[in-house]
């Protein structure tokens, strides 16, 4: 059967060109890609025998482990549907989720039975839910043992096309998750580079030419640091599947700095990714906090995507760990990856503008020094499932073509590039300027005495909205007044982007992969009053 750019095919094409090479190591388990494609092979045919097809919605509510990569790649070869779920949502969150999603099949973590079982009386589509040994001693009887499922005997193939398609569920940390259905191929080029990161032949040109990417690769192994149910993670982990790299993973519980550095060290990582500030704000300090004792001269790049990346962080990084490149990429789940940032003296990042790429407002191309939203054409997802809706605002055809607007306000310059200046549902209007929070907290967190930090806007009766910044405070440290404050970030911000109220909190809450909940600090600051 001929090949396609469906991640299945792909997949065992490059297992079975380096069937014995590394594919995974978590804790003590240590995957080959023969291995990896078995254990995938015989959990699709157990799925398949208890009634999973193609089409059918596969959830993965799992933490970090060989059980993600494994349910994801059996759903694949079955045809079906993987979605990721963010494993901190409570009843309701899960509840809205498993329904947008019509949820067929859940792959869990036994923690979280208990929690599934009591809503399982509101999903009446889901026909099938496994539980996977985490350690914990939560009873799942409702649920068919993973394991059991993972040693069925191997069967298949089963029938895919490249017009299958991945749903890739947003945060929701400004309102509802939703699912942007990208189809394999687009997946492949958008999201994993075409198999060409890691190789030097470069983006795939036809199926068949994975294996010229496998057998070429450049020999390295790759850490994501963030979990895999954020899609940053599986972009990375995709793209070094598709060159046959291996890959880290960290099966702790909770982002831990030192851990992480302990195993880039057992395990002699070379490119370590992971999601903006908050997680290279606790690496730096860990690298402060304990100068020689780890050696890393094994890392050769410290990449950051999804988030806004500080320059003052880049400088830090890269001081402590000299032998690495520092990289920020840009990407949305609507769009893919966006391009490698280049700093900007305005704004968070400028990316390259070219024929897939641009600048829109409403509903045309912006001209030169136009504010808008930035788009993109090409390989891209096909809509928001379930919400046609959403999906006619975000998903608009421009002289003939489809182009996905993206939430990211940004501005064509005139040397061809885009400044972005961070995501337009989180800005602030204050006396008819628009304010970007990114901007604003990435100089928060130059601060002395400021640890993290997240802004947002609350009404404000002369200027609309006024700017509240909710910071934590380094160890030690006491609160700047707000003044003292405004002094400090003069230098780095215009005065109507300086925040009007500074609210200490003990921790910014974010999610699992790093991003700040903007619902959570509104809430938070407009129950604070205007006193606080």
């Amino acid at each position: 059967m001929a090949k396609r750019f469906h991640l299945a095919d792909l997949f065992e094409s490059v297992a079975a060109t380096a069937p014995e090479r590394l594919a995974l190591v978590c804790g003590d388990v240590r995957l080959t890609y023969g291995e990896l494609n078995a254990r995938a092979d015989g959990l699709a045919s157990g799925l398949a025998a208890r009634g999973i097809a193609r089409g059918d919605h596969v959830g993965l509510y799992l933490q970090n482990g060989p059980a993600f990569l494994e349910s994801f790649i059996a759903a694949v070869k079955l045809g079906a549907v993987p979605f990721n779920v963010n494993y901190r949502y409570g009843a309701e969150e899960l509840r809205h989720l498993f329904a947008d999603a019509d949820a067929a099949c859940i792959i869990h973590g036994a923690q979280y039975g208990p929690l599934l079982d009591s809503i399982r009386p509101d999903l009446p589509k889901l026909r099938l839910s496994v539980a996977v040994a985490d350690g914990s001693d939560a009873l799942c009887p409702l649920s068919a043992d993973y394991a059991a499922l993972a040693v069925h005997a191997p069967g298949g193939p089963w029938p895919r096309d490249e017009a299958d398609i991945l749903l890739s569920y947003t945060g929701g940390t400004t309102g509802l998750p939703k699912g942007v259905m990208w189809p394999h191929k687009a997946f492949v080029f958008a999201c994993a580079g075409g198999a060409g990161y890691f190789n030097p032949h470069g983006i795939l040109v036809q199926p068949a030419d994975i294996v010229s990417r496998v057998a070429d690769a450049y020999p390295l192994k790759i850490f994501p640091l963030a979990p895999l149910m954020h899609m940053a993670a599986m972009w990375t982990t995709w793209s070094a599947l598709l060159n046959g790299l291996t890959i880290i993973l960290d099966d702790g519980a909770h982002f831990d700095a030192c851990r992480v550095f302990d195993i880039v060290e057992r395990e002699g990582a070379n490119l370590i990714q992971f999601v903006g500030d908050a997680m290279a704000i606790p690496l730096r300090d860990a690298l402060i906090n304990h100068p020689g004792r780890w050696n890393l001269a094994t890392i050769v790049n410290l990449g950051s995507g999804g988030a806004v990346f500080s320059a003052a962080l880049k400088d830090d990084l890269k001081r402590l760990i000299p032998s690495a490149n520092i990289t920020d990429g840009m990407g949305a789940s609507e769009t893919g990856v966006s391009g490698m940032a280049v700093p900007s003296a305005e704004g968070v990042m400028r990316l390259p503008a070219h024929d897939g790429q641009t600048v829109v407002t409403e509903g045309r191309f912006a001209a030169v020094g136009e504010m808008g939203f930035i788009a993109t054409s090409g390989h891209t997802p096909v809509g928001y499932y379930g919400d046609a809706q959403k999906r006619a605002e975000t998903f608009q055809t421009i002289d003939g073509c489809l182009w996905v607007v993206s939430g990211d306000a940004g501005r064509i310059d005139d040397d061809g590039m885009i400044t972005m200046f961070g995501r337009g549902s989180t800005s602030i209007n204050s006396g008819g300027e628009k304010i970007f929070p990114e901007e604003v907290e990435e100089a928060l967190r130059t601060h002395a005495a400021i640890y993290d930090a997240v802004v947002v806007g609350t009404p404000d009766a002369r200027w609309g909205e006024q700017v509240v910044a909710l910071a934590s405070l380094r160890p030690d440290c006491a609160a700047p007044d707000i003044g003292a404050l405004r002094d400090a970030l003069a230098g780095q911000l215009a005065g109507y982007k300086m925040p009007r109220r500074l609210i200490i909190v003990d921790a910014v809450l974010r999610s699992p992969a790093g991003k700040q909940d903007y619902r959570w600090a509104k809430a938070l600051a407009l129950a604070q009053g205007a006193d606080a």
